[in-house]
């Protein structure tokens, strides 16, 4: 009777690990998320990012409050041409689609890296919760999270160029994907991938002028900078839905709304370089790997317009970390990821009580366990030796 539970639960993992499975489960979920915000009249998001092209196309302020919308959008002039095919739809059509398109990018992203394919696996199961949270606001951090894995792995497998294109893609549309610069030293050919950059955000730079104008572009770059600095000054609240940060964490808990960023990021930029000083640990793929999760997190836990949908950015050096620990895991490092899935991926849920969800979202405890993760991989990243980490993924 045992064997055959065993057999059948072997049958089930084998089945749960395959691409085909997993790419359909995403696919799902995607669809699902979509037409339910849809019916249910809850897709701001995808209204402001819809807006974006056409507002590009009638040459109005990208940043303006508009009566077919709440809020503002804070995406560069460069998105207006990514979003393009989903605004020429119907709402109901575009909002669907527009999640599987997210999806799939952050699917390449995580099935380019250069692991097993039962690792890369594991690591889309595990970010599936947190992309879901993100399908159900419209998010383009799911694609965002995506490009910043294509930089890291075609940087890796010496195809410098595509590398470029994914940072300068990244950079232009939400400021985030610059963090792809972080992997700078892991190339040899260092002159191509800095002319490859040149190139790919001079034409990406470029590329909204086809369906507007050079003039309306260049301003919009400028109106681009001064929304993003008026959003920062108002993410700093006791009681926002933004700020899941450091910074907020310490804001909360001392109810001081006047403590600056500034010096958590002095500090955060420090600890991020130090793991650069082991230069002799830039061969080994482990070691790059761990630089990949902490870019990750370290881009979302140091930002004080990260909001819970934002965490599939982190959540995914999150699940790369826990992968690349060597098997047989420690008890803490396991202990460390299965509070990290619960506090931050499933702290929005049902699971927690009404007044439990609340107290974590006003404290911004869902960046809590990221922290923590993040300066553990500072300290492994300076002592440990990765020579023999994941071995056995040399396919």
């Amino acid at each position: 009777m045992n064997n055959s539970k065993n057999a059948n639960l072997n049958k089930l993992f084998s089945f749960l690990l395959k691409k085909e499975c997993v790419i359909a489960i995403y696919l799902l979920l995607a669809i699902v998320a979509g037409y339910k915000q849809y019916h249910h009249h809850t897709y701001n998001n995808y209204l402001i990012f819809k807006y974006v092209y056409w507002h590009t196309v009638d040459l109005q302020n990208l940043y303006n409050n508009y009566p077919e919308y709440i809020d503002s959008n804070h995406y560069g002039p460069l998105f207006s041409v990514f979003i393009a095919p989903f605004a020429l739809l119907p709402d109901g059509l575009g909002t669907v689609l527009w999640n599987v398109a997210n999806v799939l990018i952050l699917l390449c992203g995580i099935y380019s890296l250069p692991i097993s394919l039962n690792k890369r696996t594991i690591i889309a199961w595990i970010c599936a919760h947190e992309a879901l949270t993100a399908l159900f606001s419209f998010q383009f951090n799911i694609a965002l999270t995506g490009t910043i894995l294509l930089s890291f792995s075609y940087l890796i497998k010496k195809k410098e160029i595509q590398s470029a294109f994914f940072i300068a893609f990244g950079t232009l549309v939400k400021l985030y994907g610059i963090v792809g610069l972080a992997f700078f030293f892991f190339t040899k050919n260092k002159l191509k991938f800095i002319l490859g950059c040149f190139i790919a955000f001079a034409l990406l730079f470029a590329l909204p002028m086809a369906i507007s104008s050079p003039a309306f572009v260049i301003q919009s770059y400028s109106d681009w900078y001064h929304s993003l600095a008026h959003k920062n000054d108002l993410n700093a609240s006791l009681t926002s839905f933004q700020d899941i940060s450091l910074m907020g964490i310490v804001r909360r808990a001392t109810g001081n709304i006047n403590i600056p960023n500034t010096p958590f990021l002095l500090v955060g930029v420090i600890l991020f370089g130090l793991p650069y000083l082991r230069i002799k640990q830039y061969k080994y793929l482990g070691f790059r790997l761990m630089l990949l999760a902490s870019t990750l997190i370290f881009t979302v836990i140091f930002s004080s317009g990260s909001e819970s949908p934002t965490y599939i950015i982190a959540f995914a050096g999150v699940a790369i970390w826990f992968m690349v620990q060597q098997n047989p895991k420690k008890g803490w490092i396991t202990a460390l990821f299965v509070f990290a899935f619960v506090l931050t991926s499933l702290s929005p849920t049902d699971i927690f009580p009404r007044p439990v969800k609340e107290f974590i979202r006003l404290y911004s405890l869902k960046a809590l366990p990221c922290v923590i993760i993040w300066l553990t991989i500072i300290y492994q990243m300076m002592k440990e030796d990765f020579e023999s980490y994941l071995i056995a993924d040399n396919e």
